[in-house]
């Protein structure tokens, strides 16, 4: 997605004043436009900085919506609101941004129209409901139920990520080490033996001509592993049957299809639980639910979804149906829709979901760790052997 960018600019307005201010755009071509369609004729522009997708932080997001339930509840206008916001806001960008959502909302514009102006920022989600509460007029509802589920989906992830970002930093501080082992530090134990003229123990042999085929390809094994890397990445970002391989060969793995699979269903039913509280029909939620998944097999699972209820056939039969929905989903969504209850088994679903894909992050961390320091100490241990088992046969050779 595009990166958007800071200027500073000066223009003339139609009384014939000068003006100027910091607005974010695309390109200049973009900000020349913005300008003239608020009838002002640019002068200068510079600009200031770029930011990347990924620089508008999670947490800037839900702060900010939290933020703005709190102010619409104490029954501040939608317009003032974002404007004390950008003023108390440390992030440049956040201040224009905030600025030119409240001269969207001042021409009249809806505020839903104007967040989907920036979807490099907001997902569509956040407009999808803003919608919502500007129809039922419960905006400042709607802000903080949305900033409460972004809350906990944004802690689930970050507790999956860390489960898996601890091992996998140890074993490749255990590869490193081993490597520098390898290539430094054994073949000077090995010239110092060699001096003796005693021959080495085929342990230590053994080991020595993993150095010597390190040393000799370790340069361009790299590079062909830095290739491999990259072909990866272009074909996940290109091909769709192959990021559906990918996707289909982690639902296999044991330990991480759980947490891959519960972190997604937890997303799947707290958006759906958030939409149906906020008046949306079942399809509307599944399309909201949609165009938020980022896994293109789950993306097929909801669109089949919609397709079934279309035909006007119940939720729970679809996920009875399909592979990627536990037993629970159907048992729990059937009940829900007998009783008329549908969102309230969806917080339920949703809420289990995300227990058990905690718990779970939890006993993976835990048994991982002692799992590492036993390979570790293999890796470690395999070659203080290798280095010091020849010194029990200097003494021989000294004779």
């Amino acid at each position: 997605m595009a990166n958007l960018c800071l200027y500073s600019w000066q223009a003339v307005d139609s009384k014939g004043e000068l003006q100027s201010g910091k607005s974010l755009a695309l390109n200049s071509d973009r900000l020349l436009v913005d300008l003239t369609e608020n009838d002002l004729l640019p002068i200068n522009w510079k600009r200031d900085k770029v930011w990347c997708q990924r620089d508008w932080k999670w947490q800037q997001k839900i702060d900010l919506i939290r933020q703005l339930a709190t102010l619409l509840k104490a029954g501040l206008p939608l317009s003032e609101g974002l404007i004390l916001l950008a003023e108390g806001h440390p992030h440049k960008g956040w201040q224009a941004l905030l600025v030119a959502l409240q001269q969207r909302v001042l021409s009249g514009e809806p505020f839903s129209q104007a967040l989907r102006d920036w979807p490099q920022i907001f997902p569509p989600l956040f407009p999808a409901l803003m919608e919502v509460g500007e129809l039922t007029g419960q905006l400042d509802i709607c802000c903080a139920q949305l900033a409460h589920q972004q809350a906990r989906q944004q802690h689930l992830w970050s507790k999956v990520i860390k489960a898996l970002r601890y091992p996998l930093f140890i074993l490749m501080v255990a590869i490193a080490v081993s490597c520098g082992m390898l290539l430094f530090v054994l073949p000077e134990f090995v010239s110092v033996y060699a001096s003796f003229d005693a021959p080495l123990p085929a342990f230590t042999a053994a080991v020595m001509q993993l150095s010597t085929g390190l040393q000799s390809w370790g340069l361009p094994l790299t590079f062909l592993f830095m290739f491999i890397l990259l072909g990866w990445r272009e074909l996940r970002r290109r091909s769709s049957v192959w990021q559906r391989y990918e996707q289909r060969m982690l639902l296999r793995i044991p330990i991480l299809a759980g947490l891959w699979r519960g972190s997604q269903l937890t997303q799947v039913y707290t958006i759906l639980q958030l939409t149906q509280q906020a008046g949306l029909t079942l399809l509307q939620g599944l399309e909201a639910v949609q165009v938020t998944l980022s896994s293109l097999l789950w993306r097929e699972a909801i669109e089949r979804l919609q397709q079934h209820i279309s035909q006007g056939k119940p939720l729970h039969q679809a996920l009875d149906n399909h592979p990627l929905f536990t037993a629970l989903c159907g048992q729990l969504v059937r009940v829900g829709e007998e009783a008329g209850a549908l969102d309230v088994m969806l917080a339920r679903l949703a809420e289990w979901h995300e227990d058990q894909t905690l718990s779970r992050a939890d006993s993976l961390a835990a048994s991982l760790e002692p799992m590492m320091m036993v390979i570790i100490g293999g890796i470690v241990g395999t070659l203080v052997i290798a280095m010091y088992l020849p010194v029990f046969g200097l003494g021989d050779a000294m004779h």
